[in-house]
């Protein structure tokens, strides 16, 4: 698994194809609906309402093995007189179903059909907006490694022409800004991602030369 993997959700809506996934490792996308194609490493699935507690989350990954181009009849031959029996179909191919926990959830209820993501982007959301990030890969990369050690950023995704992308940690004394592109005064310049965990080391040295994070594991309770 690495972070640039890519990932494909898609939407789960009856429970027999839930089954299909579960017993027989397929799961079906409809030709004309993959416009960015199926170009991803692994599938994750987005639940409908029609399961429960399921209802509205994304609960379960796997990562892809294989695919076909199919009819939906040879899929389905059981469902032979649906209207789109003949229609064309990716069958994807799937290993083991793992859950994703904590699963990534859709409180602001937006409409989800299909959602193609990164890795890093996935194992880290835990709502569907998260998936959705137009940030430069490398500043959410260094965003995330920086929450692995308890130092909380935020994230500023458009900081103009001039500035870039930006991450500011609130220190103790005075605030750390890492930033894509120069600023004016102080600032740690954002690595790029084949240097990312050099880039965190000069980040986390500038938080401790500003007396530690203002919230993270070195402030006081």
């Amino acid at each position: 698994m690495y972070p640039e993997d890519r990932v494909l959700v898609g939407v789960i809506k009856r429970k027999r194809d839930f089954e299909k996934l579960q017993t027989e490792h397929w799961y079906r996308v409809p030709q004309g609906q993959a416009g960015q194609g199926i170009y991803a490493e692994y599938i994750a699935f987005f639940f409908s309402r029609a399961f429960g507690e399921l209802n509205g989350g994304i609960h379960y990954y796997a990562r892809r093995t294989g695919i076909e181009l199919v009819r939906r009849c040879d899929l389905l031959p059981e469902e032979a007189s649906h209207p789109r029996a003949h229609a064309l179909y990716y069958k994807l191919q799937i290993g083991e179903l793992r859950r994703k926990d904590p699963p990534v959830l859709n409180a602001r209820r937006r409409a989800v059909s299909f959602i193609h993501t990164t890795w890093d982007r996935f194992v880290a959301a835990h709502d569907v907006a998260d998936l959705y990030s137009d940030a430069e890969d490398f500043v959410d990369r260094v965003f995330y490694a920086l929450e692995r050690q308890g130092i909380r950023a935020e994230r500023i995704l458009s900081g103009g022409a001039l500035s870039g992308p930006q991450l500011r940690i609130p220190c103790r004394e005075g605030i750390v800004i890492a930033s894509t592109a120069p600023l004016d005064g102080e600032h740690v310049l954002l690595p790029t991602p084949e240097t990312v965990e050099t880039g965190v080391g000069t980040i986390l040295a500038a938080v401790k030369q500003r007396g530690g994070p203002l919230n993270g594991p070195d402030s006081s309770s």
